[in-house]
């Protein structure tokens, strides 16, 4: 028994031996590939040169921001144009992308769209929307409230128009231009008429025509600017001044010309000459006193008068029968001798003024003795 248990436990012994030798082959052989992996590893697939976390090489300098391409200044700049914060007043480029029954859908660039109602989408009247604007149009609204509770914002076309209306008419003005319009109405005071899409009023004493008030709608007149006043929002213009200047563009101080009577007052009478009013004034119808043209002068009358001013700013034009008299109160005795002999009197008078003029004296001083 005691030789069998001996050769069992040799056997035991021999069979762990050999599990030994296998086991350590077995992780030499591991470990020689690991090592072998990992030098390839660094050899080939590891970048060279990485530094460590801590070393300098491994921080960001201020040098190397400038050299990125853009300056911090220039990022906040950039920042800027993604600053939604819209505010009444404001005038932004936007899209129009539906059109409602009430007004229009405006893209902005709001976390919410924008809504211009339909009164605000022009100056003038449009039948519908699709008249001023089209889907997709990009042009500039005029933000007119602050966004309400649902964070939309109100638009409006109709402030930008306005704004230049304004700054047109008053460019007009000072260039003292003549304009065209046409009257759309009429009342007790005078014609209206529109003028950049502003609504212009032309008083009874400056319209300059024929025709019964009435029927002057529809009718395109030339006028001037009498007032320009954004604030009051008053637009004042005048028929009769720009018909006077272009009147007075053909009339020269001195000359004589056939009017016929339009209008009396206790100051003088109203001439129609050629289309255009001019003053004679009481004072200019004789070198007799007059007590009022009413005793000398009928409405229709036809009578030739001199050109005593002309005053392109006021619109006004002066005349004179006193200069053309041959014989003092010759208008008040025979008018018809004053009508005959005008244009030989008018020649005298002007030979009168050339004479004045060259020994020093003022000729319109002259004029009004």
């Amino acid at each position: 028994m005691s030789e069998k248990l001996a050769s069992k436990v040799q056997e035991k012994d021999s069979e762990k031996e050999t599990s030994i030798t296998e086991e350590t082959i077995s992780n030499s052989v591991n470990t020689e590939f690991e090592e072998n992996h990992i030098n390839e590893l660094q050899e080939e697939d590891i970048p060279k040169n990485i530094p460590a976390a801590d070393a300098s090489s491994s921080r960001v300098n201020k040098s190397d921001l400038e050299s990125a391409g853009f300056t911090l200044d220039e990022f906040a700049s950039l920042l800027s144009k993604y600053d939604y914060n819209f505010k009444p007043g404001d005038i932004v480029n936007g899209t129009v992308f539906a059109l409602e029954s009430k007004g229009a859908m405006i893209d902005i660039g709001a976390k919410t769209a924008a809504f211009m109602p339909m009164q605000e989408v022009s100056i003038n009247r449009v039948e519908g929307l699709s008249d001023v604007l089209q889907p997709s149009e990009i042009r500039e609204f005029f933000i007119m409230t602050e966004e309400n509770e649902d964070g939309q914002l109100s638009l409006s076309i109709r402030r930008i128009e306005y704004q230049r209306a304004w700054e047109r008419v008053r460019q007009l003005q000072k260039e003292d231009a003549t304009i065209y319009s046409e009257v759309f109405a009429t009342n007790r005071g005078g014609a209206l008429v529109r003028v950049e899409g502003l609504r212009g009023f032309i008083p009874g004493s400056h319209i300059s025509t024929r025709k019964a008030k009435e029927e002057l709608v529809a009718d395109f007149l030339p006028l001037k600017f009498l007032e320009v006043d954004e604030e009051r929002n008053r637009l004042v213009l005048s028929h009769r001044r720009a018909l006077v200047e272009r009147k007075m563009n053909r009339l020269e101080v001195g000359e004589v010309v056939v009017g016929a009577v339009r209008g009396i007052k206790p100051y003088g009478a109203f001439i129609d000459i050629g289309g255009v009013s001019g003053l004679l004034h009481i004072s200019e119808i004789s070198h007799e006193h007059i007590e009022t043209p009413h005793s000398v002068l009928n409405v229709n009358d036809q009578m030739k008068v001199m050109i005593i001013d002309l005053d392109a700013e006021r619109g006004r034009i002066s005349l004179s029968t006193k200069a053309l008299e041959p014989e003092p109160g010759d208008m008040l005795t025979d008018p018809q001798k004053v009508f005959d002999k005008a244009e030989e009197m008018a020649a005298r008078y002007k030979q009168m003024l050339l004479e004045q003029a060259e020994e020093g004296e003022d000729p319109i001083a002259v004029m009004n003795i």
